[in-house]
């Protein structure tokens, strides 16, 4: 069966780098390491583990930044090669566990599923389970290099468990699926996993009732997160940066309640906070900022904007980046990293953050950002799509493993589907 494999080759690895640096984001999946291949199931680690179908899998920033060779090499010890991406999944059991509809070996085949890929203690069989696994913080365990599973922080990064692109399928631990209701499609489904990175920026980030905050990003993982903010906090005012007019459409109906292009969003934070600037920072600014990019510009930008002793939130997976910090050491402002998700606590207690997801994607109808379906055989044009997404008036581009055809369009006007 053809799937998509990403194989450890410096040299490729390197021609993406400059590939991309010359023609643009995902213009370089034909001379990186990644090739359609044909794939082998991956085998079953354990008797809770389950085969997997996918369905949709989505093409997310920390992919593109792989496939572009601009990934960090802080993430070299915690991959396996050779591996198939695809953390993004909705699919279908094809094989349950030993004791299928049991609480340990998941659901029964045929079952719709979204997959949390994190691979945590439970899932490498690691008694006892780390302190973070052992709180339900999953993103944060301390043993994704160990256990009797290959290194991997997720599934699509471990060459043990497959990955969504792949007509092979993968392989999930029990504990990794969330079924999927009736009612939901396989586009909001394929939305879980990203909102569930957005849910836990969202409630992590300390948003107090009437905070001023700012969101830098409108892509999927900018817009996801608009919608967490409104649906699950209470700040007073949410200003959002957005390049494009359909991203900025789309801010305004997750919620933001001013929504202005990147470069205008320093000026607009400072209308709100009746803030001064000296020395190209606000002296007031944003309670709490929201880097939905990653970049040393979007960090740069966050520093500048947010109020002493304020909060950035760094949501979207930067690399070696360079950036003045002296801002963040005199107005001692908090900068925190937001990774995956796992237990959240929330006003009615402990909660999982894919069910909130779920809510959230629901509430806000998020399947919509789905903007284009590619075969994997298309993987080349998919990349390159999914890389000037913004600029050709779509958010999020997935794989279509249920059929050959070309990309189709799903809610977001002048997709270019």
């Amino acid at each position: 069966m053809k799937g998509l494999v990403y194989e450890r080759n410096v040299a490729r690895f390197a021609m993406a780098r400059v590939a991309s640096s010359f023609g643009g984001s995902g213009r370089a999946a034909a001379l990186g390491p990644l090739r359609l291949s044909d794939v082998d199931p991956p085998d079953l680690p354990g008797p809770d583990w389950v085969r997997v179908q996918p369905i949709l899998a989505g093409i997310c920033g920390s992919d593109l930044a792989t496939v572009d060779g601009r990934s960090s090499r802080y993430f070299e010890d915690l991959v396996s090669f050779p591996f198939v991406p695809g953390h993004e999944v909705v699919g279908v059991v094809s094989e349950p566990g030993d004791s299928a509809g049991d609480a340990t070996s998941g659901p029964p085949a045929g079952t719709r599923v979204v997959v949390e890929p994190v691979l945590g203690c439970v899932a490498r069989a690691i008694v006892p389970p780390c302190p973070a696994c052992a709180e339900g913080r999953v993103g944060g365990c301390e043993r994704v290099a160990f256990g009797h599973v290959a290194p991997g922080l997720q599934i699509g990064y471990c060459a043990d468990t497959g990955g969504g692109w792949s007509a092979a399928g993968l392989v999930a631990h029990a504990s990794q699926l969330h079924v999927v209701p009736d009612h939901l499609s396989d586009e909001e489904a394929v939305m879980v996993e990203p909102t569930a990175c957005a849910v836990h920026a969202a409630l992590g980030a300390g948003v107090e009732p009437g905070d001023t905050v700012a969101v830098i990003g409108a892509g999927t993982l900018g817009l996801a997160t608009i919608a967490a903010l409104r649906h699950l906090t209470q700040p007073g005012t949410v200003l959002a940066g957005a390049k494009h007019p359909h991203q900025r459409r789309l801010a305004e109906e997750m919620g933001a309640d001013v929504v202005v292009p990147p470069d205008q969003l320093a000026r607009a934070v400072r209308r709100q906070a009746r803030s001064l600037v000296t020395s190209g920072h606000l002296t007031g600014g944003a309670d709490v900022v929201l880097d939905c990019v990653g970049s040393a510009e979007s960090i740069a930008q966050a520093l500048a904007m947010v109020r002493p002793r304020g909060r950035v939130a760094l949501i979207g997976m930067p690399g070696v980046e360079r950036v003045d910090l002296a801002p963040l050491w005199h107005r001692e402002i908090q900068l925190a990293g937001a990774y995956a998700y796992g237990t959240e606590r929330t006003t009615s207690g402990p909660r999982r953050t894919f069910d909130i997801a779920l809510d959230v994607v629901v509430a806000n109808r998020l399947g919509r950002l789905v903007s284009a379906r590619y075969p994997i055989e298309r993987f080349e044009e998919a990349m390159a799509h999914a890389g000037s997404a913004g600029r050709r008036g779509a958010v999020k581009i997935v794989f279509d493993l249920r059929s050959r055809r070309g990309p189709a369009g799903h809610g977001t006007k002048g997709s270019g589907a």
